[in-house]
């Protein structure tokens, strides 16, 4: 066992890409790549990856600190569908960075799916959700909310396919939908814990 960690400059060294190649490019991009990789021995050996490429995105807890709440949000999402689920899922607000910067791509999906325009975000950590085969980096964000700051119902892009349903609920309420099930999303569960553990609503 080693407590020594390698820096991301040395790990170049240890990666020979070999052959490329695009499985899929309809939504996103599917890559098959083929490289050598040099062992902590000091071996070299082939191996072969897939790489799902989905850009970098966004996500972001809106809490309330008079109230004790916060608000998620709950849509259909098909791959949870498929894989023994009902596939309605409980979320905090997110979205792909496309050619944004993470804060005005959250900005920007927070009124669009929930329609809150607020006025301070402050990000507070970066995580790569599923690195054995996702590129995607998501961006995580905190905000305050008002009731005041609803500009809208939200609910979504129609032309995109978003039929997004907007909830408020007390944090332990929600903290509490983890241990049942009732909430199954990573991000989600990664964002309320971080609100506990920093007591971001109070006591």
């Amino acid at each position: 066992m080693s407590d020594k960690l390698s820096s991301p400059e040395s790990t170049q060294d240890r990666v020979r890409v070999q052959k490329v190649e695009v499985l899929s490019d309809d939504w996103y991009v599917l890559r098959k790549t083929t490289f050598d990789f040099k062992r902590n021995n000091g071996t070299w050996q082939t191996m072969s990856r897939e790489t799902y490429d989905r850009g970098n995105g966004a996500t972001i807890l809106l809490y309330n600190r008079e109230h004790k709440t916060v608000i998620l949000t709950r849509q259909f999402r098909y791959p949870a569908f498929v894989n023994q689920h009902p596939g309605i899922l409980i979320e905090t607000c997110a979205g792909l960075l496309d050619q944004d910067d993470p804060e005005t791509c959250i900005r920007k999906e927070t009124e669009e799916e929930t329609g809150f325009r607020l006025e301070k975000v402050t990000k507070v950590f970066e995580a790569f959700m599923s690195p054995g085969s996702v590129t995607e980096k998501l961006f995580f964000f905190v905000g305050e909310y008002f009731h005041s700051d609803q500009r809208s119902a939200g609910g979504g892009k129609y032309t995109e396919g978003e039929d997004i349903e907007v909830l408020e609920l007390k944090l332990d309420k929600a903290l509490e939908m983890i241990g049942t099930g009732e909430i199954m999303d990573g991000k989600t569960i990664m964002l309320l814990q971080y609100a506990k553990l920093n007591n971001l609503l109070g006591e």
